[in-house]
This record gives C-alpha cells, structure tokens and sequence, in this order.
C-alpha cells in the first residue's frame, strides 16, 4: 500500500478532535428563530473578526456568494466582475438563475482587473444599458493560483465603487489566507466591502459552513434569501460550534500550508516536465504546468498515492491544508519525481 496524501483541495480536511468535542457538546436551539446560542455566538465572532456589522452562518460558500449578488442587486442589473473568478468558473450560472442578473466579465491579470477598466465599465443605467450595480472581488484568487488581492488594489476599487453609488461584494473564500500571507488582520482586507464571505470548510478545517457580512439591513435581508434558497437551518450549533473553535485556533496555522506550498512549488519547479509560475505560490495553492495531458499525470500520481486536480488539460493544482504534514510533501514530491523520470 503507498502512502496516501490528498493534495486535491483543502476542502478535504477532517474536523479537529477540539473540534469533534465541540460539536458534541454544542448548545443548540432552532436557528430558524434565531435561538440557537452556538450559532448566534459564531456569527458575532465573525462579524467581529471582519469589523462588519452583523453575520449569518451559510452552508456553502456558493449560497453565501449568490445570497450576496441578489441582495445587492435586481433583475436586470448588471454585475462587474474578473472573467476567471469562482463565480463565473464554478458556480453554475447561479447569479443568471437566481438573480437574473448580467454578467459582465473582464480581462484580468493574476485576479486583478485594473481599476481603470472597472471605472470605464460603471454605468448608471439608461434606456439601452443596464445599471452597474455591483462589483464582485476574489481573494485569494482561485484560478490565478491563490494570489493574494494587494490591500491598496482593494481599496481603490472599493473607493472606485462607492463613488459611483455601486456595492462591492468579496469572495473572501480563502480570506484568511490572503491575511496571513500579508501579515494583516482579516478586517482590513474587508474594510471596504459591502458584504463579504468566508469559508469555515477549507483552511480553516470545519465539515461544513461559510459566513456572510455585512450591515445589519444587509444580513436581515440575507437571512430572508437563505430561506428562499432552503438553506435555513435548525440546531445547526452542532456545526457553528466547530466554526468556532477554527477561528480560535486556525487561522495562524495557514502560514504553515504556505511554507508546504512553496516547498513542493520549488521543488516540482526543476523537474523536468514541469514547470511553475513561482509568483502565484502565495499561499497553499501550486498551478503546475504539464508538457503531457494533466489527466495522465494525475492517473500516474494517483497510482503513487498521490491526489491532485486537472484543472485545465495541460495544468493540475495541488493545495495544501492541515492534513498535509512535512512527510507529506517529501513524499508528493518523490511521486512527481518518479513521473518525470
């Protein structure tokens, strides 16, 4: 048997046992009223930690991003956004399905469209165009390799949006990522945003759930969509308690996914076969670049132990989590070795 490492996503990590122990012991109560303490509790740590005013426990990052959309916006109006982002890439179609809204997808370079081009394509509305009624941000950037969004870019944009009367929503999926990796807190990256969403179920290691804030009218609203969207729930302090836990004791630890990512990154870098774009490997993400098709090396390091994404056909991703120790990478990188051999 050979050793098994799941470099696939960070999706995949297991519940800490301080975690477990939590869920166990959660005090519940039916959310749907708002009586459940664990997650009331979950909500006001988050909003907190973000500087927002209010949160609400989701159970995706994808719901969290489409209640944001239709809050922000009517049928009709017109959203700007990169062409490579999540919720262009990976969401299908959920904003032209629940929020019949256009998309208006830009060219961009490693996940930032130049604020120029975003104040080109604002328009208020008239007769023959649709109203520019938001701007959705990504940070970190999936697709660019995890890149870090830089803290002024953010802020120009959101100044940018502002003064044209147009919302900003973030898709902080792997936002404290990009916090650790800048050396900042979370608030700050999210400072300017209207709303913004946070994966519990990633880094941060939880089973299941995502946060939304924003201001308190932004989230009564939200709360009304998620129950439209049937994603209210009931004694789910079960879950909210192990969020909980990960915002204790997860966050500083991301820096160590880091240093794996760039270890592996700079190692599969010289190997021939391969190669990297060691710029982009700013956080727990490598986008390795393949001379054969992607399916077939990831059908070689599959027969190694090793699990990792074709995300395009000549490109596999590989991210590293809490469930990938410093054995784990020696051992991926003799797999990748044994490959280009």
């Amino acid at each position: 048997m050979h050793r098994l490492v799941d470099l696939r996503s960070d999706t995949v990590t297991v519940p800490t046992p301080e975690m477990r122990h939590a869920m166990s012991n959660a005090e519940v109560g039916d959310d749907v009223y708002g009586e459940d303490p664990t997650v009331n509790r979950l909500q006001e740590r988050a909003a907190e930690l973000l500087g927002k005013e209010a949160a609400l426990f989701v159970p995706s990052g994808t719901m969290g991003n489409e209640i944001a959309i239709k809050v922000h916006t009517r049928p009709g109006d017109e959203v700007l956004l990169d062409e490579d982002c999540h919720i262009v890439k990976w969401e299908l179609g959920a904003a032209a399905f629940i929020s019949q809204v256009q998309l208006h997808t830009l060219p961009n370079q490693r996940g930032i469209v130049p604020v120029e081009e975003y104040a080109k394509r604002i328009h208020p509305g008239d007769d023959h165009v649709p109203p520019t009624r938001l701007i959705c941000l990504e940070n970190t950037h999936n697709a660019a390799g995890g890149v870090v969004l830089p803290l002024e870019y953010v802020r120009e944009v959101c100044d940018l949006a502002h003064a044209h009367g147009v919302a900003v929503h973030l898709d902080g999926a792997r936002l404290f990522n990009a916090a650790v990796a800048l050396g900042v807190a979370a608030r700050e990256l999210a400072a300017g945003a209207d709303s913004v969403m946070f994966c519990l179920s990633k880094g941060l290691a939880c089973p299941v759930g995502s946060i939304l804030c924003g201001s308190r009218a932004f989230i009564e609203e939200a709360r009304r969509v998620r129950k439209i969207l049937g994603g209210a729930m009931r004694q789910v302090g079960i879950l909210a308690a192990a969020g909980l836990v990960a915002l204790d004791t997860m966050i500083n630890r991301l820096a160590e996914d880091h240093a794996r990512a760039r270890r592996l990154a700079e190692a599969i870098a010289h190997l021939p076969g391969f190669s990297v774009d060691l710029e982009t490997v700013q956080t727990n993400m490598v986008y390795v670049h393949t001379e054969q098709p992607a399916r077939r090396v990831v059908q070689q390091l599959e027969t190694l132990g090793v699990l990792c994404l074709d995300v395009f056909p000549h490109t596999i991703r590989l991210v590293t989590h809490k469930d990938v120790d410093d054995r784990d990478v020696t051992y991926a990188i003799e797999a990748f070795t044994k490959v280009a051999a």
